[in-house]
């Protein structure tokens, strides 16, 4: 084979391997949800594509996030509806808001039940 190739392959093996250590640090697979080769497909798709999904966002990001941190963020703050983007860019700002919102809103009377 010609260098040029066994260098193009190289190269591509360490894209794969770079993917599933992301993959590994970042959504661990601790165990599959079902037993079925399909069920196990589905849940290694979901993970294949939140990672594609966090690599889009890291990318249009003007702020420099790292992976994990990125993750880790979405993560916490997946439920709450916000504009991902612009408390990415400018978090400490949106979180001030977000929290003088939630100490202006009226207590939860179900708490007290």
């Amino acid at each position: 084979m010609p260098l040029e190739t066994i260098v193009a392959i190289y190269r591509r093996r360490w894209q794969i391997e770079s993917l599933f250590k992301q993959i590994k640090q970042n959504f661990p697979l601790r165990y599959f949800y079902g037993e079925s080769a399909n069920a196990i497909k589905i849940q290694i798709w979901v993970t294949l594509i939140a990672n594609l999904l966090l690599s889009v966002l890291q990318s249009s990001l003007q702020r420099r996030w790292s992976f994990s941190g990125l993750a880790t963020i979405v993560r916490i703050v997946l439920m709450y509806y916000l504009n991902l983007e612009k408390f990415l860019n400018q978090p400490d700002a949106d979180l001030k808001i977000m929290l003088a919102e939630e100490s202006e809103s009226p207590p939860d009377d179900t708490e007290n039940c």
